[in-house]
């Protein structure tokens, strides 16, 4: 299962503050793509995130959301008990167990740390709510004192502990092996795998962990969080599909709640970003291009449209002839195979940093002298179909219309209408000034208008 803090560590990453309604929107649609557990943040922290939690919880009530809803707490008797009153379905109790955090932080022996935690826990418990622990810092933790700390929690009341990779040095050799150790010591005890992503290990330190014995794994969508964030949610979700066939959530959603919480957040992923980013499914070397063409195995691992994305070509000089011809094939143009080779030419011969097919197209016009590209029109351009009143001569109301100035043509067709005219004006107040003029024409019964986007060319020769 997924848990995802977007809400809680991913706004604890510099600069992020997600006001209410976008806490309450993110947390609806990471119920809607089928994360498991949803952690809202810490309602001690301020009254904003509070009053979203509260609105989050009543949403749960109500079958609005499905994911359990998890409140994040101090290990502080205060603290704890504001969390527990607004009635999540989990409420998660963390405290420091590395040496350094017990010394610096903390101030606390082993022993006193052991205690506070079983009470704390326990404190929790007696408010009738589930329960779990996070053994903050766990992966710099003596292991044997690990095992320990999971023991008090678990006896406390703790059903799950999550083990924390607060600074991010775990690998995925002593991911596995520290939790395989605690699953052995402490029989029953259910764990949660929270990675950081200091040294870029963060996903593969969380399915090592799950080989290990965890069985849920804390994401952030966008890898948000502290420095540099926590597991993805979407390389996580995507590689787990990729390497154990199962689809934890709605993988074809991931572009849109990355969308989402790029807004929310006001950070942009890079387009190298795994799955979701620009260039993941955009193939640029030749070689590659060819290939992909060919088979998109050859160099996608995944299909993608499983996670709701698409494939292409970036072309540049890198491009070779099989990558061209098939973004002009995807554009509906089709041209002799020698045309082709000088397109290919020219390509490489302006060295461009990438074309687009505007780009592509206005390279085309120039070797073939024939008109390609749809254009864009300058002016407004306008198409208004007439109906002519009963017993009105429709020819004389054409003739009437035709006169008026800005009308360009004028044609009588059958149908629902009697009439088309074209109209091209210079701005909306002169195109409203001659609908009012044909309105006006006797005869005229009502009309429709519709503006002229762009007008695409018909393959005729360039002008000299």
């Amino acid at each position: 299962m997924i848990l995802d803090s977007t809400l809680r560590e991913g706004e604890q990453t510099p600069g992020v503050v997600f006001s209410e309604e976008w806490r309450v929107r993110i947390a609806k649609a990471l119920s809607d793509i089928g994360v498991g557990m949803v952690e809202v943040g810490d309602p001690n922290v301020a009254p904003d995130i509070k009053s979203a939690i509260k609105k989050i919880v009543g949403l749960k009530k109500q079958g609005e959301i499905k994911s359990d809803i998890v409140v994040h707490s101090r290990a502080v008797k205060q603290d704890l008990e504001t969390a527990a009153s607004l009635e999540p379905d989990r409420v998660a109790v963390f405290y420091g167990v590395s040496d350094i955090h017990l010394k610096y932080k903390h101030k606390k022996s082993r022993e006193e740390a052991l205690q506070i935690i079983a009470e704390m826990v326990s404190l929790v418990k007696s408010h009738g709510v589930s329960v779990r622990f996070t053994a903050e810092d766990a992966s710099r933790a003596d292991l044997d004192y690990l095992v320990e700390v999971v023991k008090t929690a678990y006896q406390a009341g703790a059903d799950r502990v999550s083990i924390a990779d607060t600074v991010g040095v775990f690998t995925p050799d002593r991911a596995r092996e520290v939790f395989a150790k605690i699953k052995a010591a402490v029989p029953g005890v259910k764990l949660d795998i929270h990675a950081h992503n200091d040294f870029g290990m963060a996903v593969a330190n969380s399915l090592a962990a799950v080989e290990g014995g965890a069985d849920v794994v804390h994401t952030t969508v966008n890898g948000l969080g502290e420095r540099a964030g926590i597991t993805p949610l979407q390389a996580f979700a995507a590689a787990y599909y990729y390497h154990k066939g199962v689809k934890l959530i709605k993988l074809e959603k991931l572009p849109e709640i990355t969308a989402m919480v790029e807004a929310a957040s006001g950070i942009t992923i890079m387009p190298t970003f795994p799955i979701v980013g620009e260039n993941v499914f955009t193939h640029k070397a030749g070689v590659h291009q060819a290939g992909v063409i060919a088979n998109p195995e050859t160099y996608e691992p995944i299909p993608p449209e499983v996670v709701g994305r698409t494939r292409d070509f970036s072309l540049d000089k890198y491009s070779g002839r099989r990558a061209i011809q098939y973004r002009l094939e995807r554009m509906g143009i089709s041209v002799p195979p020698e045309v082709v080779d000088k397109l290919v030419e020219e390509v490489k011969r302006i060295n461009a940093r990438r074309l687009r097919d505007d780009d592509l197209l206005e390279i085309l016009e120039k070797i073939t002298n024939t008109a390609y590209r749809a254009r864009v029109n300058r002016h407004i351009e306008a198409y208004v179909w007439l109906k002519v009143a009963n017993n009105v001569y429709t020819t004389s109301v054409a003739r009437r219309v035709a006169a008026i100035k800005n009308v360009v043509s004028v044609a009588e067709v059958t149908g629902d209408y009697d009439i088309i005219v074209k109209v091209v004006a210079e701005n909306t107040e002169e195109l409203n000034q001659v609908i009012e003029s044909i309105r006006e024409v006797k005869g005229v019964h009502s009309t429709l208008t519709s503006l002229v986007l762009k007008e695409l060319p018909t393959n005729a020769p360039l002008s000299q």
